[in-house]
């Protein structure tokens, strides 16, 4: 079992901005330390921090398909939990992943939304299999 996951941001209160609404969405609450954000969960599940990259690997950036992380998927309460979470990265302006078809872009019963963090990290929430 994961204990917590930390990832390397190129400028963290950008990624604050994303990740702290959607972690609260997801029922995490935002905890502020000397070295970035951390989201802890409401169970005792694994946890997500954020830092700062330094300078001198920032340049790099990120890519899914190197190897590496390829995306993180989250758990939602419901379909209904999944439609929330797309309607607010679509009105805070974030980049949405196979919107054309949402919400089965996967598979039929897959019911999911995807989108990127703003160093296009990809991010998955997924719902129930049954409505």
């Amino acid at each position: 079992m994961l204990h917590h996951i930390e990832l390397y941001v190129s400028d963290l209160e950008r990624s604050i901005g994303f990740w702290t609404p959607l972690m609260e969405k997801l029922g995490y609450e935002a905890e502020r330390w000397s070295g970035g954000m951390s989201y802890l969960p409401p169970e005792d599940e694994p946890y997500l921090s954020l830092l700062q990259a330094a300078p001198e690997h920032v340049g790099a950036g990120y890519h899914r398909k190197r190897v590496g992380l390829n995306h993180l998927a989250f758990k939602a309460k419901s379909r209904q939990h999944v439609d929330d979470i797309r309607t607010w990265v679509k009105q805070a302006g974030h980049t949405l992943l196979y919107d054309e078809r949402y919400p089965f872009a996967t598979a039929p019963n897959y019911y999911a939304v995807f989108c990127e963090d703003p160093d296009r990290i990809k991010i998955e929430v997924v719902g129930p299999s049954e409505a």
